[in-house]
Formats: structure tokens, C-alpha cells, sequence
């Protein structure tokens, strides 16, 4: 058996769990994202602090995960070079200080700013985490940490959606992003402690990631996905209040519900894509379950706030579950020291969708007059898109 690398390896090959590396991982991966949900959660807040009109609260997404999206070309062969763990300090030291940029911010540029910054901590935790898992995790239990991880997303959303928002309605909301900030820098403390990165026999030249392979159609397939999640966790919290008539506070319940069902879906999911062999397999499925749910959230209006409810919890289970999946595909198709780079391109085409869904969806919000049941429907149409990415590529893959 070849030897995986990593200073964790053990005389047999496998590597050595480190301890407490899966719960790193997972605070990873919730840190980093954690901006996009607060913008979504204190949505309300920013928008009369700033006096900026909605649309305007997708064009701070879109700034920031076009920096994710262009940066994570580059870093996941920087990963290899560097080292996963140096990377997973400088991620959650870059995520302190935006987030402390976002708490003191005195105007909406200064609020851009944080978020375009934050792009860079967002680009660094998938191909480190990813390629912490694949050198120092053991083969049977790398699906299992993996869907953990990726659950880590939706923790960052649950927190945003509830603890965050209810100290934001109750107090300040920039205390609430203040909390973050020092949680960020206590993780960059933590990470610390993981053993160092092994040397590698050779310094890996510095290139851009290219799409390729099975990671160019994991790539297309993200863009979509990507596209419509951001669009739900920019302005759910806005359509409640505007429209369904739920009160802020509350209406922060909507990104915690998400929350809580990605992480149940994350890791559920993950888990049966690990039994069924190629994780692939459940990608097309779930993104036609994420069509239901963005019908969902349209039919609230009519219907009453329970379908806005449960296609927020439709959202979380199925949709933001597809992103895990994806994820366990990368690491179950690529080669070990590919994980990283192949990692970036699938996180750069959903980071792109992230960029794109909300500033498209505030468009047609504000063309039908502050009205977002278009804006739905066009979540649905990305999200059958990406089925029918799913559907063609397991098709191909099977010839």
C-alpha cells in the first residue's frame, strides 16, 4: 500500500486520526462562510443601517465569493505547497479579522470590504480541509468526516439564523459579529496545536487549478447549486418580513431552520452516498428535491408562512446537502495529492453560482416591486439545472 502523506502517517500506511481534527474541521468550514449567513440573517439590520436599498445586500455577496470563486484556482495548488495545516490557521486568522471589519464597519463600503476579504478565508477551507481529510484521516472514515465538515456549513448558518440573531435583536447586531470575530481567533489558536505539515519531497510548482475530469463536471454542477442556495440565504429573511409579515427576529429563524436541516442532510446524505460507492449516484436526486423546495418558499404567499418554513427546511436538506456529496465525490474520485486542486475548481464553480444568485434574484425582486416570487421560481429553474449537470455527467461516467 502507498504510503498516504502527512506527519500523521503510521508504519502501515494509514494515517493516524489526530485528535479533535473532525471538530476543527467542522468550526472550519462554519467560520468561513459565516459572512454569507449573516448578511442573510441580519439582513433587516444592514439594510436600514446603511440606508442601501435590498439588491444591494446581493452585490456584497457577490463581491465577496467572486474573490472566493477567482482565489480558489490558485489556492488549492497552494495547499500542496504550503501545507493543509499552515493553510487552516491562515484561514481562520483571515476570517477573525474580516468578521472584526464587518462588526466596527461605519459605512457599506467598509462592509464590501469585509466580504470581499472574507473571500480569501472561503477559498482556503475546502482544499485544506478536504486534504487534512485525505492524509491524516483513514480511508473507512473519511466519508463520515467529510459530511461532518461540510456540515460545519450549515452550523455557520444555524448560529447566524438563531444565537446570533437573537443577541442581534435583543442587543446590537455588531456585538453579535464581534462574538464571531473572537471565536475565529480562538480556532486560529486551536489549529495551532494540530501537528505540522510534512515537508514534500519536492515543492509543488504554484499553477492555477484547471477544471478537468470528473471535477469540471462537479464544477458545472455547483455553479447551479451554488446559484440558488446563495439567492435563499441572501433574501429569505427579507422576504419574510416584507412580505409574509414576520418580524425580524423571527424571520432569522427561517437561516436557522436551513441550518439545522443541512446539517442533519449533510451528514445523512454523505453517509448513504459512502455505502451506495460513487456518491455521484445522489446528486441529481437531490437537486430535484431542492426544485420542490424553492416552489415551496414561491407558495408561501398564497399558502400561508408554513410553506416558506418548509421549503427553507427543503432547502437545507436537500440542496445544501448536495454540496457535501459533491465533496465526498472529490475526495472518493481524486488521487490523494489531486484532492486539493480538484477541491478548488469544484469550490470555485459553486462559489461563482454564490456570486451570481443573488444579485440576479434582487433584480427581479425589485423589477416586480419588491415581490420575490419570481425571484423563487428562477431558484428552481438553477437547481433543475443542475439535476440535469448531475444527470448527463453520470451518464457519460457510466459509458
Amino acid at each position: 500500500m502507498t504510503q498516504a502523506r502527512g506527519s500523521t502517517d503510521n508504519a502501515v500506511g494509514e494515517p493516524r486520526p489526530t485528535r479533535g481534527l473532525p471538530s476543527l474541521l467542522t468550526l472550519a468550514m462554519a467560520l468561513s462562510t459565516l459572512p454569507l449567513f449573516l448578511l442573510g440573517a441580519l439582513g433587516p439590520y444592514l439594510v436600514e443601517e446603511f440606508a442601501i436599498a435590498a439588491p444591494l445586500l446581493g452585490v456584497v455577496v457577490t463581491v465577496g465569493f467572486a474573490v472566493a470563486s477567482v482565489l480558489s484556482l490558485m489556492i488549492g495548488p497552494a495547499v500542496g505547497a504550503l501545507g493543509p495545516r499552515r493553510c487552516l490557521i491562515g484561514m481562520f486568522g483571515v476570517s477573525a479579522v474580516m468578521l472584526a471589519v464587518f462588526a466596527i464597519a461605519p459605512a457599506y463600503g467598509w462592509l464590501v470590504a469585509a466580504v470581499a476579504g472574507a473571500g480569501i478565508g472561503q477559498a482556503l477551507a475546502n482544499p485544506a480541509t478536504n486534504q487534512l481529510i485525505a492524509t491524516r484521516v483513514p480511508a473507512p472514515r473519511r466519508p463520515g468526516v467529510t459530511g461532518l465538515k461540510q456540515s460545519g456549513v450549515q452550523l455557520g448558518a444555524f448560529f447566524a439564523g438563531f444565537p446570533l440573531a437573537a443577541l442581534a435583536a435583543a442587543a446590537e447586531w455588531r456585538i453579535a459579529v464581534g462574538l464571531a470575530a473572537a471565536t475565529a481567533l480562538l480556532a486560529a489558536f486551536a489549529a495551532l496545536l494540530v501537528p505540522a505539515d510534512q515537508r514534500p519531497a519536492r515543492m509543488p510548482t504554484l499553477t492555477a487549478a484547471r477544471p478537468r475530469g470528473d471535477a469540471a463536471w462537479l464544477a458545472g454542477f455547483s455553479v447551479l447549486l451554488g446559484a440558488g442556495i446563495s439567492a435563499v440565504n441572501t433574501y429569505v429573511a427579507l422576504y419574510a418580513t416584507s412580505q409574509l409579515d414576520i418580524s425580524a427576529g423571527v424571520a432569522g429563524g427561517l437561516i436557522a431552520a436551513l441550518g439545522v436541516a443541512g446539517i442533519v442532510g449533510r451528514m445523512g446524505w454523505s453517509t448513504i452516498a459512502a455505502r451506495r460507492g460513487l456518491p455521484g449516484r445522489l446528486l441529481a436526486p437531490l437537486a430535484l428535491g431542492a426544485v420542490l423546495a424553492a416552489l415551496l418558499l414561491a407558495a408561501a404567499v398564497p399558502f400561508g408562512p408554513a410553506f416558506a418554513w418548509a421549503g427553507a427546511v427543503g432547502i437545507g436538506a436537500f440542496a445544501v446537502a448536495a454540496n457535501a456529496v459533491s465533496m465526498v465525490t472529490v475526495i472518493s474520485t481524486a488521487r490523494p495529492e489531486q484532492v486539493g486542486p480538484d477541491s478548488a475548481v469544484v469550490a470555485a464553480g459553486f462559489f461563482a453560482g454564490f456570486a451570481v444568485g443573488p444579485p440576479a434574484l434582487g433584480l427581479l425582486a425589485e423589477a416586480a416591486g419588491g415581490r420575490y416570487e419570481a425571484g423563487w421560481l428562477l431558484v428552481a429553474v438553477e437547481f433543475l439545472g443542475a439535476a440535469a449537470v448531475a444527470w448527463w455527467w453520470r451518464r457519460r461516467r457510466a459509458a
